[in-house]
């Protein structure tokens, strides 16, 4: 496009009390950009002043020199067709200006925080210059049937909700019959108050609602063989359940694997695929996949001291709601009617406090339901219920509450011991460490433990994806098995874009739960579906016109950026080339950040935009008072972390100059080897916390940067610099009262290095 650009700079919210407004407007000047002042942007007199621009001088590119580029977006977008650039001098400027102190008097202060504002002005005009106007990528045609995969009771509903919003369904069942687990319930947990009384199951009726929706398709006996393409642009095979393909591939393919595919050691575990679709030209279109696979119990047979599988009368918690469901329950090795019944939530023994694995607040109130059963089939029956962690969140409290209240069922805090079996077949339980802090023997007639809840995915694919990273989700040692691709921001998402996870296949949930979680995705499968219609980005750059582009004359299939991407969203052509499919891709930018030829950009972010704001500051070269850093922000924590510290007004340094970047993974190496070469005297990345109880927003953006840093470190090394004028720090979003520690410890770190030597050349 060819540009008319228009700056406009805000004297509001203390910017013209204390910056050099009439420097700020040479800087523009410089840059070939006339400046406009306006006490208040954001008002409608000074939104109207821009658009007066617009519509009279023919600007297309407009720079905002006023608030964070956080706020105010939509009032600062004036239509697809116009670039808007935000220069932050409120939050990350006079907001942030340092206090004085015994090193800098208030003049000084004053010099340093004006240095400041000008360089973000140069960058933004920079960055202004450098940027083009993104276009959407368009389909051919966009498939807008969801697949459900799963029919019990999160399947049904992702079904039922998906079809009310006016999209065809197909719903994919691997059994005989829908319904799921929920077939086998005697009774349900209570749904409405006082949240006492156990219901009749809702299944049954779900199940006919489903069944006679004309825009649902059923498939039961059925699974999925092959998801292959794009969201928007699916194509999926079925097969009959039980059956396996010869070229079905592993769960998941391994780093090191990977790396032997690279090198041609080891064949790709999807080369039969292109074989199969070729035999299956009838693949059915789908536009986004809804994930209800659900869960299996998980393997009591360890614990050994608990009798599983050795004694007839020892039975898991599905086991016995399976029996319970059939009539009145009656022990499975005589049939005698049950008058006490032990629930054992912790296996005990050696292991003392832990849990069942798997266990959660789901198989806590199924025992107490379960307990309830024992009443109802005999009023004097007792049920014990031993457990070290009774988990009862919300109003399942007041179920808890009910089961403390009748006399029938006791709860108490107990280390199960051994559970052995009499002559009559009835059990006896030794215990110790109870609330009461004595040891005793609770005898019987049948023992249920606790088995958890283990999700689908643990145990095998059953997405099957033809995707090059394999047909399964990667990294599943993060979620234990369960599949989030964000499990703190985007909670039905997963790394694959367009498929979301809803139920016992993501997380732990009871029916309440279940039937929220499975309306949640699918409407994120039909927000993917419709963001894909109109070309842009789903979360968490959402409504992202831009995506990236690849210049492969010089590709050196060097396999990074496949290897890489957080999501899948390249695969590889018949000649190895890398193959995006940008409706997979969620615009981080990791790709461009791996490629060490640079041939990967967005029109509106690239190497070469940000490079040239980092070359556009100034570096004094002849005052070891005024070092330069630049910091590389992710734009979803740290940036937003920043902005926060200035609007509490904690001061900041003001020799860092802040560049936001979409992800710490999308920082190319060349930025760092550029500001240093320019002069700068150190570079620190701030980004998402990655690992035990954190995640980067994009994943494994963060993780991926600190392990690039690792080897730019050897690199300055070996030219003469210390490897400690660059770093990678974490912080998360509530860090806002640690930033200005975290930065200062890295610039005084530097201080004491001294300038860059290459200053000046």
């Amino acid at each position: 496009m060819d540009k008319k650009y228009g700056a406009y700079i805000c004297t509001g919210c203390e910017i013209g009390e204390n910056l050099d407004i009439e420097a700020l407007s040479s800087v523009a000047g410089e840059q070939g950009m006339t400046a406009k002042l306006h006490a208040a942007l954001c008002s409608e007199a000074g939104r109207e002043m821009i658009r007066t621009d617009i519509a009279n001088d023919g600007v297309n590119t407009v720079v905002i020199c006023a608030c964070s580029p956080r706020v105010w977006k939509k009032e600062f977008s004036f239509g697809d067709d116009k670039i808007t650039v935000r220069a932050n001098l409120r939050e990350q400027v006079v907001w942030s200006m340092e206090k004085p102190s015994e090193s800098r008097n208030a003049e000084t202060i004053a010099e340093y925080t004006n240095e400041l504002a000008q360089d973000y002005v140069r960058m933004a005009c920079k960055q202004a210059q450098k940027t083009d106007l993104p276009s959407p990528y368009m389909l051919e045609k966009t498939t807008k049937t969801i697949l459900v995969m799963g029919g019990g009771i999160a399947g049904l509903t992702a079904a039922k909700e998906a079809a009310g919003s006016g999209y065809d369904v197909t719903l994919v069942e691997r059994e005989d019959k829908l319904g799921g687990k929920a077939l086998n319930w005697r009774k349900q947990f209570p749904t409405k108050s006082p949240y006492a009384s156990l219901e009749q199951p809702g299944v049954h009726e779900m199940v006919k609602v489903v069944e006679s929706d004309p825009k649902i398709t059923v498939k039961t006996g059925t699974e999925v063989a092959r998801i292959s393409g794009a969201p928007g642009a699916l194509k999926v095979t079925f097969k009959t359940a039980g059956t396996k393909n010869e070229w079905d591939a592993p769960a998941k393919v391994s780093s090191d694997d990977q790396d032997k595919m690279n090198k041609g050691q080891m064949p790709d575990p999807n080369e039969g695929l292109k074989a199969y679709m070729e035999e299956n030209p009838d693949a059915e279109d789908f536009g986004g996949v809804v994930l209800a696979t659900g869960w299996y119990p998980a393997d009591v047979s360890e614990y050994e001291h608990l009798g599983y599988g050795k004694f007839r009368n020892v039975l898991t918690n599905i086991e016995f709601e399976s029996l319970a469901a059939h009539g009145q329950i009656t022990r499975p090795s005589d049939g005698k009617p049950v008058e006490s019944v032990a629930f054992v939530q912790s296996p005990g023994g050696a292991e003392n406090d832990k849990d069942f694995p798997y266990a959660n607040f789901v198989t806590s109130a199924v025992a107490l339901k379960q307990a309830m059963y024992v009443r109802e089939d005999n009023s004097d029956a007792k049920a014990y219920i031993l457990y070290q962690h009774m988990r009862t969140p919300g109003n399942l409290e007041l179920f808890y509450k009910a089961a403390q209240d009748d006399d029938g069922i006791f709860l108490t805090k107990a280390n199960v011991m051994q559970v052995n079996e009499e002559g009559d077949g009835s059990l006896t339980v030794a215990i110790t460490n109870t609330l009461l802090n004595e040891d005793m023997t609770i005898q019987v007639d049948m023992v249920v433990l606790a088995a958890g809840m283990i999700p689908t995915t643990k145990k095998e694919p059953s997405i099957n994806l033809a995707y090059r990273q394999g047909p399964a989700f990667m990294d599943l040692e993060l979620f234990d098995g369960y599949v989030d691709s964000n499990f703190i921001c985007f909670p039905y998402e997963t790394r694959r874009t367009g498929v979301y996870a809803c139920g016992g296949v993501r997380k732990a949930t009871d029916m309440e739960e279940t039937i929220d979680d499975a309306t949640g995705a699918a409407l994120k499968a039909i927000q993917a579906i419709e963001s894909t219609d109109h070309g842009i980005a789903v979360h968490p750059r959402s409504g992202d016109q831009s995506f990236p582009e690849f210049f492969f004359q010089r590709c050196t299939q060097c396999k990074r950026c496949t290897e890489e991407c957080p999501f899948g969203a390249l695969d590889d052509d018949d000649k190895g080339t890398p193959k995006p499919n940008i409706s997979r891709c969620r615009r981080c930018g990791v790709c461009m950040g791996a490629c060490p030829e640079r041939i990967i950009g967005f029109k509106n972010y690239n190497v070469d935009i940000i490079g040239s704001m980092i070359k556009s500051v100034e570096v004094p070269d002849d005052d070891e008072d005024k070092l330069r850093f630049i910091a590389l922000v992710c734009e979803n924590d740290a940036y937003p972390t920043l902005d926060m510290a200035g609007m509490r007004k904690y001061g900041l340094n003001n020799l860092v100059r802040v560049i936001p970047v979409r992800c710490l993974g999308s920082v190319n190496m060349v930025w760092i080897r550029d500001a240093l070469s320019s002069g700068m005297d150190g570079v620190v990345l701030l980004g998402c916390k990655f690992g035990d109880g954190y995640q980067c927003h994009f994943v494994k953006g963060s993780e991926l940067a600190d392990k690039r840093m690792a080897n730019i470190g050897e690199t300055l090394g070996s030219l003469g610099l210390e490897p400690e004028r660059v770093a990678a720090r974490e912080v998360s979003i509530d860090d806002y009262h640690k930033i200005p520690q975290i930065i200062n410890e890295f610039v005084e770190k530097i201080v004491e290095l001294g300038p860059n030597p290459f200053k000046g050349f």
